[in-house]
């Protein structure tokens, strides 16, 4: 056995444990899935990493680990096992930060999985083999793979926008670029070589986040002006309720002082009002 694919099994065994842990535990689950408040609010930063080692369904874990199984021989043969750990990692850590970024004003958001990892180790392989044929077990047909990459982060980019499917469209979209430029740090060859193939896999992501960067509202992960509206909409609500409450009890103290009688017709209305209400 060579030393990259007993790396790569050693990486499908563990997160295959872990999986099975979280299938069975969901407190275990809970406790090592990404989570924007864990991460942000409670300072947990090991969820960055251990989601990935966590998968929603055995579905989603085979697909996962077989992808990595089909891709990692070629670009461990190519960089080296040190370089191909640093791309899966590297690629893990940003496709998880991107997610972090795009979720950082949703709380509960929660994610699991190592497709951003995966995308990475896929997108090294692309960047090194770009005239390789690629394709989807459900497309009758391959495709060269920059342009398969390219459609690949066009899409990723669209299922970020407009949030489509229960799919983390935005660790993958981050851990394959991160893969790519891992690639080309590591081997800048690459670069010189396919200088074509390298923009038309990272121009989409650049214009893309030139346009979130500069213009937040833009960037749809779940529609931002009905979310922000949401959120001042509650705020107002909880608002108008503490006052409410404020005034109830102002009224209750008064008639306990004073009696029944001290309140205008105008207090009794409201007193009325706030009991029904409140």
């Amino acid at each position: 056995m060579e030393p990259i694919e007993g790396i790569t099994l050693l990486i499908i065994l563990v997160t295959t444990y872990f999986s099975y842990r979280g299938f069975k535990d969901p407190a275990f689950f809970e406790q090592y899935m990404f989570e924007t408040d864990g991460i942000l609010v409670r300072k947990e930063y090991f969820r960055l990493l251990t989601s990935a080692f966590l998968h929603g369904s055995w579905l989603h874990l085979i697909l996962n680990l077989a992808a990595l199984y089909s891709f990692s021989f070629s670009v461990g043969y190519v960089l080296g096992i040190r370089n191909f750990l640093l791309i899966y990692f590297g690629s893990l850590l940003a496709g998880n930060l991107l997610s972090l970024y795009f979720h950082r004003n949703h709380g509960d958001y929660s994610a699991i999985g190592a497709s951003g990892a995966v995308s990475g180790v896929i997108f090294a392989g692309i960047a090194i083999f770009p005239e390789s044929r690629m394709g989807l077990l459900f497309l009758p047909f391959q495709m060269p793979a920059w342009l398969f990459g390219t459609a690949f982060i066009l899409l990723s980019i669209y299922g970020v926008k407009s949030n489509v499917g229960n799919i983390g469209h935005d660790a993958h979209l981050g851990g394959a670029i991160a893969g790519v430029l891992l690639c080309i740090g590591l081997e800048p060859l690459i670069l010189e070589t396919h200088p074509g193939v390298i923009a038309a896999l990272l121009a989409p992501f650049v214009l893309f986040m030139s346009v979130v960067l500069r213009r937040p509202e833009a960037m749809l992960v779940e529609d931002y002006v009905a979310y922000e509206q949401k959120r001042l909409s509650e705020y107002q609500s909880v608002k108008q309720q503490i006052r409410s409450e404020a005034e109830l009890d102002r009224l209750l103290e008064k008639v306990q002082a004073q009696g029944l009688h001290s309140l205008s017709k105008r207090e009794k209305a409201t007193l009325d009002q706030l009991s029904k209400n409140l």
